[in-house]
């Protein structure tokens, strides 16, 4: 683990800022509390804890920001330079308006441009570390150092309850549980996407405990899988890509997609997958490009003893070209089919209509779509309107973006807005 100055492990979990393990005072009080080390976490400790207020922020895992670490391949996909509301999916679109636009992508890239960490753009607008998504964190943990930050990991939020002074706090850490009262208590525990990282949807059951609503809960940016027909055809094709336009109901995504043995992923389908609903189709155009049936009846003219796939295979991955054509039957010249034949070849090729029977759920899901109702919360620090003092971001909240950065994006900016509002109570 990287980290900065005054960052230790030796002797049990990481904490900042304090020495030993863990704090053991069995009572004590802080301004503020955070449940959950992450990337919306340690941004709102960041800010929190600017103008001298005392902040803890807990998590049960071993190193802070490990879906950090592992995003983007290891090199984090932090941003998106065309971040917008649109970008976001959420029973009230416009909620999340007011700290994307406070907060930008470009407060952020101005932050990792001053701590010099290299970064390049991919395609959409992405920004990834040219070196390490461990650099993100390091930047995080000397961000928070520098406000006195305490944090405290392989720690256990027990229970929270409400307090004349604001809210009790129960922390368990390596067997020892200490109470700790705070002004602010801040929920950034993520969702339920990606368990073996530590996701259990905690977050959920302290707003229903507040008596705050939940929207319905779904693994999003998540490959879809289908009935053992289409499997037993896609396990032919593991491993093809090709860029393709997906659509279903009326939305579409152009990138990559992947045959997998269980069934469709890569990033158009990641980007779909939130928007798909049991009994939906998802419907491929493999050459949006191209007027298929019209090329083949120009090759049919000008190439008619040549082989139907291969003349597919100059315009898509041949394993899928002549998949392609021996589902449509045309295994032998293309001057032996009829214009009926090259018409439904065509329409799979740019109409190709699938319905999945799932996705592969939480285990690989990138993001939860759904979360804490934004109904509930000030869109402007992201308090709860019926509990002064309780805070939700980031991912937990009914609030999810589409793939390329724009989640961390959400991550900064209700983290920054939540931050900012809890310093402001405190000065």
């Amino acid at each position: 683990m990287t980290g900065g100055p005054g960052l230790s492990n030796k002797d049990g979990p990481l904490v900042l800022s304090i020495a030993g393990a863990c704090v053991s005072t069995k009572f004590r009080s802080v301004d503020t509390v955070i449940l959950g080390a992450g990337a919306a976490g340690m941004m709102c400790a960041i800010h929190a804890g600017a103008r001298g207020g005392q902040v803890v922020i807990a998590d049960h895992a071993k190193a802070p920001g490990e879906k950090i670490r592992i995003s983007g391949g290891g090199r984090c996909n932090f941003t998106n330079i065309h971040t917008g509301p649109e970008n976001f999916i959420s029973e009230n679109p416009h909620f999340a308006k007011s700290a994307l636009k406070r907060y930008t992508q470009y407060n952020f890239i101005d932050l990792v441009t001053r701590h010099g960490i290299p970064y390049h753009e991919k395609t959409l607008g992405q920004l990834f570390c040219d070196t390490s998504a461990r650099d993100i964190i390091s930047m995080l943990l000397r961000e928070m150092e520098k406000v006195g930050v305490e944090l405290q990991l392989q720690t256990s939020i027990v229970s929270v309850s409400k307090s004349d002074a604001g809210f009790s706090v129960e922390l368990e850490c390596e067997g020892r549980r200490d109470t700790v009262i705070c002004r602010s208590f801040v929920v950034a525990s993520g969702g339920k996407s990606i368990p073996k990282m530590g996701a259990t949807g905690y977050g959920y059951r302290i707003a229903e405990q507040f008596g705050l609503p939940v929207t319905e809960t779904r693994a999003a940016l998540v490959p879809l899988v289908f009935d053992e027909r289409v499997t037993a055809r896609f396990t032919e094709l593991a491993g093809v890509a090709v860029d393709a336009i997906v659509e279903c109901g009326g939305t579409r995504f152009e990138e990559a997609i992947l045959f997998t043995h269980r069934g469709l992923s890569g990033p158009a389908i990641l980007q779909i997958s939130s928007y798909w609903r049991e009994k939906d189709p998802v419907v491929l155009s493999l050459l949006p490009r191209e007027n298929i049936f019209q090329t083949l009846k120009d090759r049919r003219k000008q190439q008619g003893k040549r082989a139907v796939s291969t003349i597919l295979s100059e315009l898509l991955p041949r394993r899928l070209a002549v998949d392609i054509s021996a589902r449509a039957g045309l295994t032998g010249n293309i001057a032996d089919a009829s214009d009926a034949t090259l018409k439904e070849m065509s329409k799979e090729i740019n109409a190709w209509s699938l319905f999945p029977i799932g996705t592969e759920g939480y285990r690989t899901a990138e993001v939860t779509l759904g979360g804490v109702d934004t109904n509930a919360l000030q869109s402007k620090s992201m308090e709860v309107k019926s509990v002064p003092g309780l805070y939700f971001i980031g991912e937990v909240v009914d609030v999810t973006g589409w793939l390329g950065g724009y989640n961390f994006q959400w991550a900064w900016s209700s983290g920054w807005a939540a931050g900012v509002a809890i310093a402001a109570e405190s000065s």
